[in-house]
C-alpha cells in the first residue's frame, strides 16, 4: 500500500515538495547503499568526445562517449531522425541500441519490486482493477447520455439528429484524441500517469457545464472536449496491462480490462434511465459526474506509473543527485540523446501511429473492428423502438433489456479464460514463439454469433413475440463482439510490441469515428427499413467482413515481415 500511494499522482505531488523526505524511495533514504557500479564518477569532458573504458565490455572494449554521455553510434543515428529505414532497424534489433553498450546505465536490478512485472499478483491485480475503473468511467458516459436525448429535444426544441449529435461528438472525440495523446504516453519522460490524470481531471470538470446548460451548443461543445480529454483510458489501457503483466498472462488482463469498457456503455443506459424518467434529462449527466469524480479521487491516491522507461528515468534522475554522476541515464535517456526536442518526439510517434495505421494487418483489423462497432451503435437505436414502443416499456425499464449484455459478458468471460488456460496457452509453452495471428482465432470463431444475433433480434422484434426473446438475441450479440475485441486488441498490441500504444490509439481512431456516425441516422434508419429487414441488411454486411479474418491469420506473418517496424 505504502508504494502505491507514493508512486500515485499525490505520493509524487508530496514526494517532490518535501524533497524525498516524505513517501521516499528506497535511494532517498539514509540507509541506502549506493550500487558501486554507480559510483565509477568521470567528470564530463569539455572535449566533443572522450574514450572510456566500458566496465561491461570485454577486456580491450572501448566506447566512445560525447561531453553529454550520449554514445556515438546515438549520435550517427540520430543525425538523420527522419530516416525511417534508420529507426525502424533499431528499433527492431538489427541495429544495437546505443544503450546496449553504455557504462553507467541505470537499469532495474534482479527482482527489482519497482518493475511492474515483478509486482506482486495482488498488486498487479488491484492496479488492473483501477485501469478498468478509468475505462469504465469515461466510457459510460457515451451511453449514459442516451437517456438525456428526450428532455434535451423537448427543452430546447431540437430534432433527434441534432440531439443525438452529443453521443456521436463524444464517440469521435475519443476516436481522433488518441492519435495525439496516445503517443504521448510513449514518451519516456512524461510515461502514462500524467496524461491519464490530467485527462481525467478534465474529464470531471466538462461535466459540470453539462449539467447547467442552458443551450444544446454547451452541452454539444462539451460533450466533444470530454470525449477528447478521455480518450487514452480507452485507447490505451490494453498497453498499461502490458506494462505490468507478462505475455501469457496478456490476453487474460486485458479480457478483464475490456469488461469495464463493455459495461461501461451497456450500463449507461441503465444507470441513466430511471434518473431522466424521476427527475430530468440533466441527472444522468450529474451521474456521469459522480462516477468520474469517485473514479479521479480514487487513482489520485492509488494510481502508480506502469511504463519502466519513465520509471527508469525517475530513478536515474535521482541517482545523479544522489552520487553527483551526471553520467548515470536510464536506457531512454542514452537511447534518445539529451539534445532531442519535445516536439520532435511527439512529431516521430504521431507520424508513427499514422503510419502503423495503414500496415496491411493492422488495417485490415481495424476495419473489421470499426465495422463491428459500427453495427452495434446503430443497432442501440434499435432498443428504444422495440422495448419502449412495441412492448410500451417506460424510460428506466427500457433500459434494463441492456442488462442481458453484462450476463452474456459474464458467460463470455469466463469462457474466453477456459480457452486461454487449456487451448492457447498449452500451445504457447509448446512453441513460445507463436505467432500473433493465432490470437485472430478466437475472433474468427466468434464472428458467427454477429449475424445470428441480429437475425433473431430483427425477426422477432414485434408485438406478438415475448419481449424476452429479442432480449436473448441481443445476447448473442456479446460474445461476437467482445471476443473479436479480445483477439483483435492482443493481436494489435502483439503484432508491433514497441508501438502498442500507437496501434490500439489507431483502432480506437478507425472503431469510434466510424462508429460515432452512425447513431445520427439509426432511428430512421430502422424506422424506413423496418426492424427485421434493417437487421438482415446488417447481418448481410458482418458475413462479409468474415473472411477477412481468415486472410490474416493466413497470410499475417508474410505481411508483417515486410513491415519496416516488424521486429524479428
Amino acid at each position: 500500500m505504502f508504494d502505491l500511494v507514493r508512486d500515485s499522482t499525490f505520493g509524487q505531488i508530496v514526494n517532490w515538495a518535501s524533497k524525498g523526505r516524505l513517501l521516499p524511495y528506497a535511494d532517498q533514504r539514509s540507509d541506502y547503499v549506493v550500487p558501486a557500479r554507480y559510483l565509477s564518477r568521470q567528470e564530463p569532458s569539455p572535449f566533443p568526445r572522450t574514450v572510456s573504458q566500458a566496465p561491461t565490455l570485454e577486456s580491450g572494449a572501448v566506447t566512445l562517449v560525447d561531453a553529454s554521455g550520449v554514445c556515438a553510434e546515438q549520435k550517427q543515428l540520430g543525425s538523420d531522425a527522419g530516416d525511417v529505414e534508420k529507426q525502424a532497424q533499431l528499433d527492431s534489433g538489427a541495429i544495437e541500441p546505443p544503450s546496449a553498450r553504455y557504462p553507467w546505465l541505470v537499469d532495474f536490478e534482479e527482482n527489482d519490486p519497482d518493475r511492474p512485472l515483478n509486482w506482486s499478483s495482488r498488486k498487479r491485480l488491484f492496479v488492473a482493477s483501477l485501469i478498468s475503473l478509468l475505462t469504465f468511467s469515461v466510457y459510460v458516459g457515451s451511453a449514459i447520455y442516451t437517456s438525456s436525448i428526450p428532455g434535451i429535444m423537448s427543452e430546447f426544441g431540437i430534432g433527434q439528429v441534432g440531439a443525438t449529435a452529443g453521443l456521436t461528438l463524444f464517440v469521435a472525440g475519443y476516436g481522433i484524441a488518441p492519435m495525439v495523446l496516445s503517443p504521448m504516453q510513449e514518451i519516456p519522460r512524461w510515461g502514462r500517469l500524467p496524461v491519464y490524470m490530467i485527462g481525467l481531471a478534465l474529464f470531471v470538470v466538462f461535466q459540470i457545464p453539462q449539467v447547467l446548460a442552458k443551450n444544446v451548443a454547451t452541452i454539444l461543445v462539451f460533450r466533444f472536449l470530454s470525449g477528447t480529454v478521455g480518450s487514452p483510458a480507452l485507447a490505451t489501457g490494453g498497453a498499461s496491462m502490458g506494462d505490468i503483466f507478462a505475455p501469457k498472462q496478456l490476453a487474460i488482463a486485458i479480457g478483464a480490462w475490456s469488461m469495464g469498457a463493455v459495461c461501461g456503455p451497456i450500463a449507461g443506459p441503465v444507470i441513466g434511465g430511471f434518473a431522466a424518467q424521476g427527475m430530468n434529462w440533466r441527472w444522468p449527466l450529474l451521474e456521469l459526474l459522480w462516477i468520474s469524480g469517485f473514479a479521479f479521487v480514487v487513482l489520485f491516491f492509488a494510481f502508480p506509473e506502469t511504463l519502466e522507461s519513465t520509471i527508469l528515468i525517475r530513478r536515474a534522475e535521482r541517482l545523479r543527485k544522489l552520487t553527483g554522476n551526471t553520467l548515470l541515464k536510464a536506457p531512454a535517456e542514452v537511447d534518445a540523446g539529451e539534445d532531442d526536442k519535445l516536439g520532435h518526439v511527439l512529431k516521430e510517434t504521431i507520424s508513427r501511429a499514422f503510419r502503423l495505421a495503414v500496415e496491411p494487418s493492422l488495417a485490415v483489423c481495424h476495419c473489421y473492428i470499426a465495422l463491428v462497432y459500427a453495427i452495434f451503435y446503430l443497432w442501440f437505436e434499435a432498443f428504444p423502438l422495440t422495448f419502449n414502443e412495441i412492448h410500451h416499456f417506460s424510460l428506466g425499464v427500457g433500459g434494463l433489456p441492456y442488462l442481458t449484455f453484462i450476463v452474456s459478458a459474464a458467460i463470455t468471460f469466463t469462457g474466453y479464460c477456459l480457452y486461454q488456460k487449456y487451448h492457447l496457452n498449452p500451445r504457447m509453452e509448446r512453441d513460445p514463439n507463436l505467432k500473433p495471428e493465432a490470437r485472430l482465432e478466437i475472433a474468427l470463431i466468434a464472428a458467427p454469433f454477429i449475424p445470428l444475433s441480429l437475425l433473431i433480434f430483427g425477426w422477432t422484434a414485434r408485438e406478438s413475440v415475448h419481449w424476452m426473446v429479442p432480449v436473448v438475441g441481443a445476447g448473442l450479440y456479446l460474445p461476437g463482439i467482445f471476443l473479436a475485441f479480445q483477439g483483435i486488441m492482443v493481436y494489435v498490441a502483439m503484432s508491433y510490441p514497441k508501438y502498442a500504444a500507437s496501434n490500439l490509439a489507431a483502432n480506437d481512431l478507425f472503431r469510434s469515428t466510424i462508429a460515432s456516425a452512425f447513431p445520427l441516422f439509426g432511428a430512421r434508419y430502422f424506422t424506413v427499413l423496418g426492424i427485421g429487414p434493417g437487421s438482415t441488411l446488417l447481418a448481410g454486411v458482418s458475413i462479409l467482413m468474415m473472411p477477412l479474418l481468415w486472410l490474416i491469420i493466413k497470410y499475417g506473418p508474410v505481411l508483417r515481415a515486410r513491415s519496416k517496424f516488424a521486429q524479428a
